[in-house]
């Protein structure tokens, strides 16, 4: 099976290996629009089916045969390659790219490709954009169509960055080429056509949000139910997240301490675990405004969710920020793996006296954190202490 990159120009865009290929091919499959860039070939022309999973199985079943997958420019960016190969053996592909959109639109703007972020949102929420949206951020994103490219303008617009550039780049490297550039708040092309990539140079007066630990309280709906801010940072420290890792979030609240835990990096998960519907509701919303709508969301209690919890997807760290109790960390310690690190704060004597208990009991580190917040008192001011909290942290031993 081969794979092939196809850009908008056709046949005269490919290498002389991948015109081989077509021209050796028994079976030629891909988007409609792909193969009608194609001449005539002795192969027999399949469509692929939308949505897209429903043509794998079909071409599982064409095993053996010598057959042609097209694909857009390099397959393996934002491509169909990395989800066919999951299901071949590395034998059984071979794969041809041409040039992507993302190399076409970096050369026609003279932007250094490895230096600017790339965002697929053909099926992907635009708010995974806002924790890279700061002055001078130039970002090159991949759309659905030209309604997309509407609601990119409308988002960006209301994000408080509607004086950023924004290149609408149709068709590039094809006969249909187009390049336009407005700004975000300018933006009235009512005739743009797929396939359609946007530039963006960020400017305006939104907030960016910031990269380090605890972000303000009011970036996240809550009723209260939310890790303060000195306190939160605190905790992520604690936590330590590394890059991939997992994280259970258990009580979650308004989600804070897990999307945090996202935003630290791309390839890190969070499932936050959270009995009240409300506060379900608010994870949600939250996780989905500030780019971690990968959070996985689990209604329910935790000794709920440890009966059920996914066996293939255990944590690298626990967070308890809810719902602490004995059942809980007996239950905790007895299905966690080996190497989990497990932090729980505790703002109650009945709590704080558990994880007295559990630091006696398995070592770990006991802290106690305050934080007063300075507050008017007549014509000046005093300390207002906030409630202080306990934070015990331990790795599960082997």
């Amino acid at each position: 099976m081969t794979i092939i990159g196809l850009g908008e120009d056709g046949l005269s865009g490919l290498s002389n290996a991948s015109q081989e290929a077509l021209a050796a091919a028994t079976i030629v499959t891909g988007a409609a629009r792909h193969l009608d860039l194609l001449p005539d070939l002795a192969a027999e022309i399949r469509v692929w089916p939308v949505p897209f999973a429903d043509g794998i199985q079909p071409l599982l079943a064409l095993r053996g045969c010598n057959v042609v997958v097209l694909a857009s420019g390099d397959p393996f960016w934002f491509g169909a390659g990395s989800v066919l190969v999951r299901h071949l053996e590395r034998t059984e592909w071979r794969a041809l790219p041409a040039p992507s959109v993302a190399s076409r639109a970096a050369a026609h703007l003279g932007w250094p490709l490895e230096k600017t972020p790339v965002f697929g949102l053909h099926a992907a929420p635009l708010q995974r954009l806002r924790p890279a949206l700061h002055a001078d951020a130039r970002l090159l994103i991949l759309l659905r169509d030209g309604a997309a490219v509407a609601k990119l303008a409308t988002y960006i617009t209301d994000a408080g960055f509607g004086a950023s550039q924004l290149w609408v780049m149709e068709a590039m490297g094809g006969p249909r080429e187009r390049v336009r550039c407005t700004t975000a708040d300018g933006l009235d092309f009512a005739d743009i056509q797929h396939p359609v990539c946007a530039a963006l140079i960020v400017n305006g007066s939104g907030s960016p949000l910031p990269v380090s630990s605890g972000l303000s309280d009011d970036v996240f709906d809550h009723d209260g139910q939310i890790t303060k801010r000195p306190i939160r940072a605190i905790t992520l420290s604690t936590l330590a997240p590394r890059p991939g890792e997992h994280l259970w979030d258990i009580g979650a609240g308004s989600g804070a301490i897990g999307i945090e835990w996202m935003l630290g990096h791309p390839a890190n998960r969070t499932t936050a675990i959270e009995h009240n519907s409300e506060r379900a509701a608010r994870i949600r919303y939250n996780a989905n405004t500030l780019g971690a709508d990968r959070l996985q969301l689990f209604e329910g209690t935790a000794l709920e969710f440890l009966r059920r919890r996914p066996a293939k997807e255990p944590p690298d760290a626990v967070f308890i920020g809810g719902g602490l109790s004995e059942a809980l960390l007996q239950s905790l310690w007895q299905h966690l793996p080996a190497g989990t690190r497990v932090v729980a704060n505790s703002v109650t004597l009945e709590t704080d006296t558990l994880l007295s208990k559990w630091h006696a009991k398995t070592g770990g580190s006991l802290i106690r954190i305050e934080v007063s917040n300075a507050t008017p008192l007549g014509t000046k001011h005093s300390w207002k202490a906030s409630y202080p909290v306990s934070q015990w942290s331990a790795v599960k031993c082997r």
